[in-house]
Formats: structure tokens, C-alpha cells, sequence
């Protein structure tokens, strides 16, 4: 049983927000802004996300009392991160309305779901295998090729539960070194560019996308994003066009990141879908500064049920990741004209962890850019 979705809030009301992250803090403060209130769900004691609102709840995601009594405290229900767990899911469902909704995470939390529902809506992506044994491994290579990607059919970030198989005699290496019995293949993509697309959806269908970003990973990790991509106006207004279909097609309410390789195919351009991500995005973060309304912004719209904004781009923007020690680069950026800088709140960088980022925003000639 789950409650009615469709939701209207007033300033003055509390939204729920599970997972305590960065994304989690970003969207508090966008909420506050907004007159709306928030209480964030962690078990994380030094989540960042607590420094910024008054009530928070620190439990484990099994602990149902405090789930219980969680929802009691808050009017309607979102997340920062996509791996809620389903029975947690479940119980603040039957509670209150959870947005986006839980068939959506049961969608978008398994790659192998995932690809067979965009590959279903007629959406090009790269050739996939379901695996679940060193035997179908190998048969999964034997049709895919090589080199081709081994990944985690759940719980995969920053190229954490993948690996690249380049010869056949790492195959049995790969999946015992993976750890599961549910895996997926993927082909190996000779991308030009990696771009994504953020889109926000409301409960009544209207769909607003901000322009299409270009990404740039070192060690599996997001560094830079650059807007606007460096893609053709017609390649630029396709892929807005994969992230609306897809967003329909899930009944999406709130904002999601759509991430696509752009391709040489015959000759042409085109774009193949990577992965969704049902949640505000590390390649929105440039909405912050470089935009009208931001991604966390447009999220909270969304699930209040309150009208979406049109998005206006401000300028040619750049986003970088402060990831690890870079961050003790802070005091640098600071100084530099034009960027703005922002900081997690986290405790001690390690390798790989995400701690700020910076904006630059380089103002162009003429009215605000609109996708």
C-alpha cells in the first residue's frame, strides 16, 4: 500500500530528504530559500547535509521505528542518492508520498532493468549481456567482443563495481575479482565526448531541461563540466529529447540526469544512452552559479508541486570537482575572478572523495541563453 503521490506543500512545510551528502545539503538549502523545511535521514553522524538543517535523523535504513517516525515529521519524502534500500523504500511509502516513487528506483537501480526499459522506449544504447556465471561470461564476450566492460548489476558509482576486459584470459579473473552472481556486459563505446543531460519533471507532465552538459572523468570520477557541450544544435536538442522520453516514460516527478556517449555512427554524430540517474546530478552543479534556477531548486519545485522555472544560462560555464587533497586548494580559488567557490562540509579529503567544487561563469554577448 502506498499513499497518494500527488502533493502540494505551502511555505512552512518539511520535506524529507534520505541520504545526508552533499546532494542532500544542496538540496536543503535550496528548499530553504523556498520557505520549506527539511529533515535529512542518515546514519552517517558527520553527514554533511545535518550542518544545514535543524532537525535531522540519524539511523540506520533498516531501523524501522525511526523510519516511522521519520515520516511522521515530514510531509513528502525524496532522496540524494539512488540506493535506497527497497524496504525502506516500502515503509515510508505506505506513510507518505515518496518522490520520485519507488518503482522508479526498482528501475533504475538494476543496469540490467535499466538498459531492456531504455532499449524498450526504441533508445540506442551500447550492447549489453546479463551474466551470472563464468560460462556466461564467456558466451556474453564471445557475442559482445572485446575490450568490454564488466559491471555490478547493482550498487556501481564512480567506477566502483566495474572493470575493462581486454583479452578472454582475464575473464575468469574479472568475475571472481567482481565479487557477484549478477552481472552485466557491456560493449566496450569508442566515445567522442561523454555529455549528459538534467532534466526536471513535474507531477502534471511539464518537463524543463537544462542544456546539455560535456563531461570530463579522470579515474572513473567526475572533474569538469563544461556548458554547453560541444554538439551541433540538432545533436544537442536529440539527446533533450532522449531525457524528456525517458522521464515520461517513468512518470518521473522531480529531476533526473540522463548520461550519454556521443558517437560516430556511419559517419554521423549520434548519442547512446549510458545511465540514468534518478536524482540531482554531479553535472548540474554548475546550475548553481551558471543558471537561473538551479537543479536543486528545480528538484524541490517539482516535488512541492509547485510550477518549474524556465532555466537561462548566464554564460559559457565551467564546473570542477575538488576531489581529495584538492581541496586544501581552496584559498587559490578564492582569488580567481569569476568562480564561486563551494565546499562540502566534510571531514578529512581522501582519494576519490568528492569535497567542493568550483564555478566559473564567463559571460557572452546578448540576452541569457534558454535550451
Amino acid at each position: 500500500m502506498t499513499v497518494p503521490s500527488r502533493v502540494t506543500l505551502k511555505p512552512g512545510d518539511t520535506i524529507g530528504i534520505l541520504g545526508g551528502g552533499q546532494l542532500g545539503r544542496m538540496l536543503a538549502m535550496a528548499a530553504a530559500r523556498l520557505g520549506l523545511r527539511c529533515r535529512v535521514f542518515s546514519p552517517d553522524p558527520d553527514s554533511p547535509a545535518f550542518d544545514v538543517v535543524a532537525n535531522a535523523t540519524c539511523a540506520e535504513y533498516a531501523d524501522v521505528e525511526a523510519l516511522e517516525l521519520f515520516a511522521a515529521e515530514v510531509d513528502v519524502i525524496t532522496y540524494e542518492f539512488e540506493n535506497v534500500p527497497a524496504a525502506s523504500a516500502m515503509i515510508l511509502a505506505a506513510r507518505r508520498p515518496v518522490l520520485p516513487e519507488r518503482k522508479i528506483l526498482e528501475t533504475t537501480q538494476d543496469r540490467l532493468i535499466e538498459k531492456d526499459f531504455v532499449k524498450g522506449l526504441g533508445i540506442r544504447t551500447a550492447d549489453y549481456a546479463d551474466v551470472s556465471s563464468p560460462q556466461a561470461l564467456r558466451a556474453a564476450i564471445a557475442r559482445i567482443g572485446l575490450p568490454a566492460v564488466l559491471k555490478t548489476r547493482r550498487f556501481g558509482y564512480d567506477g566502483k563495481g566495474q572493470t575493462i576486459l581486454r583479452a578472454i584470459d582475464d575473464a575468469d579473473r574479472a568475475w571472481a575479482d567482481l565479487g557477484t552472481k549478477s552481472a552485466i556486459l557491456e560493449a566496450f563505446v569508442p566515445f567522442e565526448r561523454e555529455v549528459s543531460v538534467i532534466a526536471a519533471r513535474s507531477a502534471d507532465g511539464g518537463v524543463e531541461c537544462f542544456d546539455v552538459t560535456e563531461n570530463e572523468h579522470r579515474d572513473h570520477i567526475l572533474k569538469i563540466s563544461r556548458v554547453p557541450a560541444a554538439l551541433s544544435d540538432a545533436l544537442a536538442a536529440q539527446a533533450r529529447d532522449i531525457a524528456q522520453r525517458i522521464a515520461a516514460a517513468l512518470d518521473y516527478v522531480g529531476v533526473l540526469a540522463v548520461e550519454m556517449f556521443v558517437v560516430n555512427s556511419d559517419g554521423k554524430p549520434d548519442v547512446l544512452v549510458n545511465e540514468i540517474a534518478p536524482r540531482v546530478h554531479n553535472s548540474g552543479h554548475w546550475t548553481l552559479d551558471g543558471a537561473s534556477i538551479s537543479q536543486f531548486e528545480q528538484h524541490i519545485r517539482a516535488i512541492a508541486g509547485w510550477p518549474l522555472g524556465k532555466p537561462l544560462r548566464h554564460g559559457e560555464v565551467t564546473m570542477t570537482n575538488l576531489i581529495g587533497d584538492e581541496i586544501n586548494s581552496y584559498k587559490d580559488w578564492l582569488g580567481v575572478p569569476g568562480a564561486t567557490v563551494h565546499l562540502y562540509g566534510k571531514g578529512a579529503p581522501r582519494p576519490g572523495r568528492k569535497m567542493g567544487h568550483v564555478t566559473q561563469v564567463t559571460p557572452v554577448a546578448g540576452p541569457p541563453k534558454s535550451p
